[in-house]
């Protein structure tokens, strides 16, 4: 009974709100392909962090914990790990010197560059949720008022303006509306979900950067010159 009413109600809208619904519709789909693909993406991501971490607290040797690091290809935390030992690494062999003292700039920088790109691949496809939240509202809006200008426009052919003549054109205009509002409210509670997950991510990253400059010596410190006359 209900699907009978619902696709009778929607085929008695007129073409721009049936336009407006099968809009609605595809950005609906693409929402919910969105919203479960990150989902399963954050999820991977967590439990590789996880392990991860568990991994770091543990470990004492950097060197043992890259070649530990090299199966958790979902963890961005062990992807910045790896790519900052990859880099000093690649430095150290361009100076030809592997018992030159590791450059803590370069750790920040890389560091700071790979936790960038672990952030930026998590945020991909979320910019459609906070679009769709954005604007199905007023897309499901203006499909209301066309369905509405129509019920106006059939009751003025009509010649009478009673409730029975105006509340069929108006609640089925109002489809619309509710169809913008459940397309729309997905998305919004999804986009801040999956942005709360990322600042949790970017807390660990943080920590693997922190872990990694501490275990940096620190350079030693430049002896003064000795004055001339006090070299007498």
């Amino acid at each position: 009974m209900f699907q009978a009413g619902l696709t009778g109600a929607v085929g008695t809208l007129g073409t721009v709100s049936k336009v407006v619904l099968l809009l609605l519709f595809v950005f609906s789909v693409i929402s919910w392909a969105i919203i479960f693909a990150k989902w399963r993406a954050f999820r991977s991501a967590d439990r590789g962090d996880k392990q991860f971490m568990n991994l770091l607290a543990k470990s004492h040797d950097l060197n043992e914990l890259y070649r530990q690091v090299r199966h958790l290809p979902a963890s961005p935390s062990a992807a910045v790990f790896e790519g900052v030992m990859d880099r000093l690494a690649g430095a150290r062999a361009e100076g030809q010197d592997g018992s030159a003292p590791i450059d803590r700039h370069l750790v920040e920088r890389s560091a700071a560059h790979l936790s960038q790109s672990q952030l930026s691949k998590l945020e991909s496809a979320l910019p459609f949720l906070a679009t769709t939240g954005n604007i199905t509202p007023f897309v499901g809006l203006l499909g209301t008022v066309m369905g509405i200008i129509d019920a106006f426009r059939e009751i003025g052919s009509q010649g009478t303006a009673s409730i029975a003549a105006v509340a069929p054109g108006v609640s089925e205009a109002l489809v619309a509306t509710a169809a913008g509002l459940f397309t729309a409210i997905p998305a919004v509670i999804a986009y801040n979900y999956f942005l709360t997950r990322i600042r949790r991510t970017a807390f660990r990253l943080d920590t693997v950067a922190i872990e990694l400059l501490g275990a940096v010596p620190s350079p030693a410190p430049k002896s003064a010159p000795v004055p001339v006359g006090a070299q007498r």
